[in-house]
């Protein structure tokens, strides 16, 4: 068994829930913060069989997209020229861990 923690856009979490769900895959959703931007994300826990890993990483793939956003000089920043003006967010962050026990109760 493997479990994903998949960071998805909040953007598209609702394309990426439906999608996971109407191929079997049950998921837990969870509220999460990135820190650069602090804009909202959905966290995914996905707990498969080894061999549908992949299957889902490419659901989440073809659901996330990235995009470019605008970040306004000096917001919230006090040296606005260490960081770029523009910004690519988006997209999936996705880590896959060994489960050594799954009980469903």
């Amino acid at each position: 068994m493997k479990l994903i923690f998949a960071i998805i856009n909040n953007d598209d979490s609702h394309e990426v829930s439906t999608a996971l769900t109407k191929s079997g895959f049950s998921a837990t959703k969870l509220a999460s913060t990135g820190g650069f931007l602090m804009a909202g994300n959905t966290t995914f826990l996905i707990c498969t069989e080894d061999k549908c890993v992949d299957e889902a990483i490419n659901i989440i793939r073809s659901r996330s997209r990235r995009r470019t956003l605008s970040v306004p000089a000096g917001q919230g920043r006090t040296d606005p020229s260490a960081f770029p003006s523009e910004i690519a967010v988006g997209g999936a962050t996705v880590f896959v861990t060994d489960v050594e026990r799954f009980e469903k109760l």
